[in-house]
């Protein structure tokens, strides 16, 4: 049997096995999701992540107040990919406003995570922030902005999770490099509609740096509290307005799960981000954070234990944007 463990934020003691808010519920999903039949795929694209075994499965639950418990392999690091975005497009709109939108978009896709063909037809102007081309986009502004895209999104993930130890995994970021040639051709195609300002070979590094930071289910899901708090960061100050906040959830909603948006939306009712590293965030805006992770992923890339574990969380406890 799965047993949840709270802990407060930062240096305190060894997380304790204890009652919670919502601890007995993310014990019963985390049984259910051990008996799935099918677990889905790691990324088998990315050499460093197709040996991840799918049956690992982590959840995390952080309250507004840093307080933050979980199951199964909530505290095991991994690679976070496209969850990075959502702290860089966070980034990128404190620092840059409503700029941002004029180089991305804010609507669906309709199509895989890393295609070509929309840009054609579009200008070279990406549907939205979480598709590759749109991610492209925004690191290349928020390097121009800080100079380190990367290590600016890293910093932000360390004192929100109040973990210092959150870092890159060079390995992983070698990795997608090495298989980057369709990262490259957008930021090329984009560069060619004066979209992208960076040398192209700069703005990649950036980008696979970012995607691969490496962080656990309990860092996310105390990392992305700022969503649930309308914008407040873990100190109390403003990372995001009121309404950027909005924003970003809004955007997450409808465009965080690549092409698979609409049917997370119906499933789960949560704005939500996945990665190909098997993690997804989802906010309940005032109550709380989450981060699953599971490995094997569906053919739209996201994690399938990932995606039952939302649905079974905002159907056990009615909890959703609806």
């Amino acid at each position: 049997m799965s047993h949840a463990s709270a802990t407060p934020r930062a240096s305190s003691p060894a997380p304790r096995a204890g009652s919670h808010r919502f601890s007995a519920v993310i014990s019963r999903i985390a049984e259910e999701m051990a008996s799935l039949a099918d677990h889905g795929t790691p990324a088998d694209y990315i050499p460093m992540l197709a040996g991840a075994d799918p049956r690992r499965f982590g959840m995390a639950v952080a309250e507004p107040d840093g307080t933050v418990y979980g199951v199964g392999d909530w505290q095991q690091p991994f690679s976070t990919q496209s969850i990075s975005k959502v702290f860089a497009l966070a980034l990128a709109l404190s620092l840059d406003g409503e700029q941002i939108w004029r180089g991305v978009g804010r609507e669906p896709s309709g199509n895989p995570f890393n295609s070509l063909v929309q840009l054609e037809y579009e200008n070279g102007i990406p549907r939205n922030p979480f598709i590759n081309a749109g991610a492209l986009v925004v690191t290349d502004r928020l390097q121009a902005l800080t100079g380190d895209a990367a290590g600016q999104v890293r910093e932000l993930l360390r004192s929100e999770s109040g973990n210092p130890a959150i870092d890159f995994m060079p390995e992983v970021a070698a990795s997608e490099a090495a298989f980057g040639d369709r990262n490259a051709a957008l930021a090329h195609f984009m560069a060619s509609y004066g979209n992208i300002k960076l040398p192209v070979p700069e703005l990649l590094a950036a980008y696979f740096r970012q995607c691969s930071i490496e962080a656990s289910c309990a860092d996310l899901a105390l990392s992305a509290g700022f969503l649930a708090r309308q914008g407040v960061r873990a100190d109390g100050s403003a990372l995001l307005t009121r309404s950027q906040a909005k924003q970003v959830n809004a955007v997450m909603l409808t465009c965080g799960t690549y092409d698979a948006a609409g049917e997370f939306a119906y499933r789960v009712g949560l704005p939500g981000k996945s990665g190909v590293g098997g993690g997804i965030i989802a906010i309940v805006p005032g109550v709380c954070t989450l981060c699953v992770w599971s490995p094997g992923l569906d053919r739209r890339g996201n994690s399938v234990a990932g995606v039952s574990a939302l649905d079974r969380f905002t159907t056990l406890t009615g909890l959703s944007v609806f």
